[in-house]
């Protein structure tokens, strides 16, 4: 017998009650749930009997903050405009050694007189410029430290601009360790760009300085004091331009070494600007400046903050816009490449040069990007260890034969996270019974979490194997924080390769034992399903498991048609439920099915749920009946937050410790007549009364500690009322609670109860 949800109402509809209070369908539901509860009360041989649910079948690994994870994790993965692959504009990164050898010729270039000069109309000066000027002035030798795009090289050239004769660039391949001084110029300024991969080989470094640990060359204040002297000898200048790393902090604690701070971007888009549009009437100025502060150009770049290098090329794009040489859909492209461009240079060869120990810091890195991708939001904490977790993952990959270890005390967490756009911040975690202040960690940009996902994803085919062992042992992580994020992420990128990720990802993780990993893998497969390619392949996978004989797979199938996103409808999942959990074996399917039918209850979609539960309870199989009176059971014990979907729900969000049932009365105060008859019919179905009973009383303990579910109770407990028997049973309840050694159900609130009992048996 297949099931068809005939009756249900569209979503968001609301079902008028009768006059009568009864349910508003044909009485065929609740008369046909009232002779299953007639009948199973009538017939003693009827056993087992149903003993209240113990929690739901993952033993709490996804109940406390599993519902703020999530709706996290969502919020993290899901940016408008970002489902698309990129493509068209890859980066390329020139890989670029610094020659430390005795016969690498000395080569430098001058700066063109012009670029010079349009850097004069164009800069801006960082915070701190005057002491760095000063600096340099004195010691004759500067180190500008900080990452790719934060105007180091522009300001390294201005410093030399200002006090030197003119200003030459050093090939990356000089060898400074043995440069005399004649091959500097009196008076003139010479700049170094070394890459941040490479920051730590600097030149001047002494021969045989690696100490085969991942940090490179280690050059000493000796090589750098020998390198100013001979420049001060000479009167030139020089500027190492160093990435972000170890040896970038070394530097910046050292003589030489400053942190180049960018300047503020709106004043490097300014200045732009206005040198693009200098022959453009001033309207063109204000339309390129209003432009940029148009809300939609800002979701479209997705960074809370610009470096002086995305400003700079912002600046470019807006200015042809108001020229008119580009339409409004065209800013938008290529203001939502922004994003996406900066993941391609983090990791374009982020493993040269291919040896485990000179690539291990690189490899720390891209990890922790990738970390903060899934992760954006969650705990400091969490994220570093996440991101520790996959560099291991990547190092053992690259070389199998090197056991990487962790560095102690070389790298501070708030240096690694600025190296990645990622900011500290304060927040909350919540643990269910309370919430707790962490600190956090989180990009500067919105769209950035996507952006380094899928760049790894797409792009790097080698990269998918750690990354899917990575995210596999996250999901058997007990806590939500944990394994929800990952469920997540993983089924993110499935639906962008369905075929890897469903052998990768989904298949290891829906045959494990644990139903944490079960879980996980039908949160990915749930998630996959959003992507409309995706859902039918979703779909007949669950209909092979729900039908087919491996216990796993079958659990697995009902965990995500919890979800009500892989069938295409809550009614569809529904179906798939019911044969489910109607099977017979040890009591497994019926566990996970009930558990996600109450899951759907507490959805966007309740009505359709509220009249399955209702022709369930009025089948004639006594399985229907069972799944019916165990989603009944869980409704009143399970906590509202602890049922948490991907999709939202505010009208429940307030009643997140209340149980299911009470929350639905407070929201939803119309569905009270629904309610009261599945909650009657668990009350007066023999197999199922005593569990219902301690569930419901229960509901009366927290409620008497809560004024408003005292009152939502209050209403309620007169619509359980049909006979004298419904009341009897109610105030012997009341009584037994009242009586408790342990916790007795407080006076006050127990009067009240036996009230509205009383008064409605005198009515």
């Amino acid at each position: 017998m297949t099931d068809v949800d005939d009756g249900a109402a569209p979503a968001g509809e609301q079902p008028p009650p009768q006059p009568e209070g009864r349910p508003a369908k044909d009485d065929d539901a609740a008369k046909g749930a009232k002779d299953g509860r007639a009948e199973s009360c009538e017939q003693p041989e009827e056993k087992p009997r149903l003993d209240a649910p113990k929690g739901s079948p993952l033993g709490g690994a996804g109940e406390a903050g599993g519902a703020r994870t999530a709706r996290e994790a969502r919020t993290n993965l899901h940016v408008e405009g970002d489902n698309q692959i990129y493509d068209g504009n890859t980066f390329y990164q020139t890989q670029i050694r610094v020659g430390v050898g005795a016969d690498t010729v000395f080569v430098d270039g001058p700066v063109p007189d012009e670029e010079l000069e349009h850097l004069a109309r164009i800069y801006c000066p960082a915070p701190g410029y005057d002491a760095m000027r000063t600096r340099l002035e004195r010691t004759h030798l500067l180190a500008l430290c900080g990452e790719h795009g934060t105007g180091r090289t522009t300001t390294g050239l201005a410093l030399l601009k200002d006090i030197a004769s003119g200003v030459s660039r050093l090939d990356p391949a000089t060898a400074l360790g043995s440069v005399d001084q004649d091959k500097f110029e009196a008076g003139r300024g010479y700049l170094l760009e070394l890459p941040a991969e490479d920051a730590a080989a600097v030149p001047g470094a002494a021969p045989g300085a690696d100490r085969g640990d991942g940090t490179g060359h280690r050059p000493s204040e000796l090589h750098l004091d020998r390198l100013s002297a001979l420049l001060a000898g000479r009167g030139a200048y020089g500027v190492l331009v160093v990435g972000s790393g170890d040896f970038a902090d070394r530097l910046v604690r050292g003589r030489y070494g400053a942190l180049c701070v960018p300047p503020p971007a709106d004043d490097v888009l300014e200045r732009h600007v206005a040198d693009l549009l200098a022959d453009a009437p001033m309207e063109l100025r204000h339309l390129a400046h209003a432009n940029a502060r148009r809300p939609d150009v800002r979701q479209a770049l997705g960074l809370d903050e610009l470096r002086p290098g995305e400003a700079a090329r912002l600046a470019t794009h807006l200015a042809a816009h108001a020229r008119g040489d580009t339409d409004d859909a065209r800013l938008l492209r290529e203001c939502a490449w922004f994003a996406p461009h900066q993941a391609q240079e983090w990791f374009a060869g982020a493993d040269r040069p291919g040896t485990l120990p000179e690539a291990l810091p690189a490899l720390r890195a891209a990890a922790l990007r990738l970390s903060l991708a899934v992760f954006n939001g969650s705990a400091e904490s969490l994220v570093t260890e996440a991101g520790e977790l996959l560099a291991w993952e990547l190092a053992v990959t690259l070389d199998p034969q090197y056991a990487p270890g962790r560095s102690l005390f070389t790298a501070q967490t708030a240096a690694r996270l600025a190296a990645a756009r990622a900011v500290p911040g304060r927040g909350v975690e919540d643990l269910g019974d309370a919430a707790i202040p962490v600190r956090v960690a989180r990009f500067q940009g919105r769209r950035l979490a996507t952006a380094v996902l899928y760049e790894a994803w797409d792009g790097y085919h080698n990269a998918r194997g750690p990354l899917t062992r990575w995210l596999r042992s996250l999901c058997d992580d007990q806590r939500p924080q944990m394994w929800v994020r990952a469920a997540i992420a993983a089924g993110a990128l499935c639906a962008r390769d369905y075929l890897y990720g469903f052998s990768e990802l989904l298949l290891p993780l829906a045959r494990a034992d644990s139903p944490v990993q079960q879980m996980a893998a039908a949160t990915a497969l749930a998630e996959a399903s959003r992507a409309p390619e995706v859902q039918p392949a979703v779909r007949g996978l669950l209909r092979d498991w729900a039908r087919g004989d491996d216990r796993a797979a079958r659990e697995t199938a009902a965990f995500a048609h919890g979800y009500g996103l892989a069938a295409g409808s809550v009614a569809a999942s529904l179906d798939e439920l019911g044969r489910i959990g109607s099977r017979e074996d040890d009591g497994k399917s019926v566990d996970a099915a009930s558990y996600s039918v109450v899951r759907l209850l507490a959805g966007p979609e309740p009505d359709v749920v509220l009249r399955r539960l209702a022709r369930w309870l009025g089948d004639r199989r006594q399985a229907r009946q069972n799944l019916a009176l165990m989603v009944v059971l869980r409704a009143l014990s399970t906590r509202t937050s602890h049922l948490w979907g991907l999709k939202d729900r505010p009208a429940l969000e307030p009643y997140g410790s209340w149980p299911l049932v009470a929350a639905l009365l407070a929201a939803h105060p119309e569905r009270a007549p629904w309610l009261a008859d599945l909650v009657h019919t668990a009350l007066g179905t023999a197999r199922s009364g005593a569990a219902a009973q301690e569930e419901t009383g229960r509901w009366m303990r927290r409620a008497a500690k809560d004024q408003r579910q005292l009152d939502v109770l209050c209403a309620f407990l007169p619509r359980l009322v049909e006979e004298r028997r419904d009341r009897d049973r109610l105030l012997l309840l009341v009584a037994r609670l009242e009586r408790d050694s342990d916790e007795p159900l407080a006076p006050r609130a127990a009067a009240r109860m036996r009230a509205v009992l009383e008064g409605e048996g005198r009515r």
